[in-house]
């Protein structure tokens, strides 16, 4: 009886085992249906912003002097005096005096000349009173001859001609030499020609200087100019470059230079001066130069430059600083101005000057461009484009005209 059971309960166990498993496969959900994956290309894109007016041209250098001399003195002598400002760093107006070499010695030269020229003004009255007689009495002597007998002409000696041209030699001389003992008394006082800024002094109270020798140096602050080296792509955007001339106030193309200073950006604005007429020939650019003018007033916090965190109102705000020379600076130069032209991402731009533009929100379009100027991070450009039409930035390496791509605003 027990052998029976046995062999009914093994067959049951199986059909329980195959009902129960059967039963689970058909209450299992249903696994979501998922649309498969899209094959085209993703790739991102930005868009193509249409401009008017100019062009700005970047480029940077190096702040220097529109003016710089040596400051000499004329003379030799001892310094007696030397003006407080007279030293690095120190501002100086033009006709002040920088120092002044020690003058007793000249002043005495003055008067010696002077008293030459009064002496030879004695003379040279002396010598025309000889004269006037010596000429009347060889009038009166000419009358008392025979009326027949032809006049002679007279000697020059006899008119004292001779005498009285030396005294007037005489006196222009020492006139002269009075003009230079003054001169040379004048130029005790060394005076700085124009307006400007000390950038070095090596002269003290006491010390001997030279004529000629050179015990400073002296630049002018009423103007500074940066040269900046371009390609001839960048200079050729430049209206009238090449009609430029040096001082000119006439004509003006406008540019502006920046530079940081502490945690902030300053900008200045001067003008294109001229062009050097010399093309390098390491580099190959052309150097223009720009003229800023009053560097020494402050610059001008750049656009969208703003107060740093933690202060509160304008006054806490740092000095502005003058255009220092020597500095190195940024610098825009506003250039030609054509009609309508795009820029567009620096990435944007293919070999061969070529831009992959979408059209119909997922259409390649290779559309070729003529570059105007690149900057940092995008291009200038004029072409086939339009206002805000989507332009390939990345995603892909080749492209083909009419390729369909998938971009950030496909679904899917």
């Amino acid at each position: 009886m027990s052998y029976l059971r046995g062999r009914l309960l093994l067959p049951g166990i199986l059909l329980g085992a195959v009902v129960i498993a059967v039963v689970m496969v058909r209450l299992r959900p249903e696994p979501a249906l998922r649309e498969p994956p899209s094959r085209l290309p993703f790739v991102t894109t930005a868009a193509a912003e249409a401009l008017q007016g100019p062009i700005p041209v970047y480029g940077a250098g190096t702040v220097r002097p529109r003016a710089e001399i040596d400051v000499t003195a004329q003379i030799n002598g001892k310094v007696s005096w030397v003006a407080p400002a007279f030293q690095s760093g120190g501002r100086v107006g033009a006709g002040t005096v920088l120092f002044r070499i020690e003058d007793v010695d000249y002043q005495n030269r003055v008067r010696q000349a002077r008293a030459n020229v009064a002496a030879q003004q004695v003379a040279l009255l002396q010598a025309e009173e000889e004269a006037r007689i010596a000429r009347a009495e060889y009038e009166s002597f000419q009358r008392r001859r025979m009326q027949d007998t032809a006049p002679e002409q007279a000697n020059p000696l006899t008119l004292r001609e001779p005498q009285l041209a030396a005294a007037r030699a005489g006196l222009a001389r020492d006139s002269a030499a009075l003009a230079d003992a003054e001169l040379a008394l004048s130029r005790t006082e060394v005076t700085a020609p124009f307006s400007g800024v000390v950038r070095s002094e090596s002269v003290d109270l006491g010390q001997f200087v030279g004529a000629g020798q050179s015990v400073g140096r002296l630049y002018a602050d009423d103007a500074v100019e940066v040269v900046v080296p371009l390609s001839d792509d960048d200079a050729a955007l430049i209206p009238g470059l090449w009609e430029l001339a040096a001082g000119d106030g006439d004509r003006r193309v406008t540019a502006s230079v920046s530079a940081e200073y502490g945690d902030m950006v300053y900008s200045w604005t001067g003008y294109v001066d001229r062009a050097e007429t010399t093309l390098d020939e390491q580099t190959r650019t052309i150097d223009i130069v720009v003229r800023i003018p009053s560097p020494m007033a402050g610059g001008i916090p750049a656009a969208g430059d703003e107060a740093p965190a933690g202060r509160d109102d304008a006054s806490s705000m740092p000095e502005a600083p003058p255009l220092l020379v020597g500095q190195f600076v940024d610098v825009q130069i506003e250039g030609a101005s054509p009609e309508r032209y795009f820029w567009i991402p620096r990435a944007a731009l293919r070999t061969g000057n070529e831009v992959w533009a979408l059209r119909g929100g997922n259409v390649v379009t290779i559309i070729p461009v003529r570059v105007l100027q690149r900057a940092d991070e995008a291009v200038y450009v004029v072409g086939g484009l339009a206002a805000g039409q989507e332009v390939v930035v990345s995603g892909i390496q080749i492209a083909t005209d009419g390729m369909v791509v998938a971009t950030g605003g496909d679904s899917g």
